[in-house]
């Protein structure tokens, strides 16, 4: 609970939100590409911006495909927080490290960015650090971190997209659906809080 909490306020004070927010991005398109993987559809690149900002191009897919693949960007935090947090609450703390540092790996692969590039190299720099030259508790601590982050990180996530940055994906489902912006605005925001909700009830009573 007390990892949590720092975890809460890294999201919301503004200060560290701006150095940590990059890692909900890469989250975010992570998600994008991970869907269109499961759809096999061809990831021809990945960009990731110093403002934040990021995009996932991909061959086109057919319907439902396509609305997937849009949807599940900004549920991308939120789901890896998820998995991350099955896998603590049923003993698997130590392979969270492990399996971010790999999934960090294929997202330096696609990345078409030098500003992305360098922000995954460090990503992936600090948690093969913790995996392979700390203590079994630092990275138990480290993994609950980093669960609670991807978590919480995606509420924050599509508030900012949905009140700074405008449309987006849900613009473009807007058009491909025509179901109105706010509805998938509201699915969003239903799913990251659930989700918190769900992961969190894992890791604080995890027996």
């Amino acid at each position: 609970m007390l990892i949590g909490l720092a975890a809460l306020a890294v999201v919301m004070l503004n200060g560290l939100w701006r150095f940590s927010q990059h890692g909900m991005v890469m989250a975010h398109e992570g998600g994008h590409a991970a869907m269109a993987a499961l759809f096999f559809r061809k990831v021809d690149g990945i960009a990731l911006n110093a403002n934040a900002s990021g995009e996932t191009t991909r061959a086109a897919a057919i319907w439902p495909g396509t609305v997937l693949i849009k949807l599940a960007g900004h549920l991308g935090p939120s789901l890896f927080g998820l998995a991350a947090a099955k896998m603590i609450e049923t003993g698997h703390i130590a392979e969270v490290l492990w399996i971010a540092l790999f999934l960090l790996a294929l997202l330096l692969i696609a990345v078409r960015t030098s500003f992305g590039v360098l922000a995954v190299v460090v990503a992936g720099g600090l948690v093969f650090l913790l995996v392979r030259y700390t203590p079994m508790p630092v990275q138990i601590v480290a993994a609950y971190a980093l669960t609670w982050f991807l978590l919480l990180s995606g509420v924050r996530g599509i508030l900012e997209r949905a009140s700074i940055r405008g449309g987006g994906d849900a613009k473009s489902l807007r058009g491909i659906t025509f179901i109105p912006m706010f509805i998938w605005f509201l699915v969003w925001v239903g799913g990251t809080i659930t989700a918190v909700a769900i992961g969190g009830k894992w890791l604080i009573l995890r027996t």
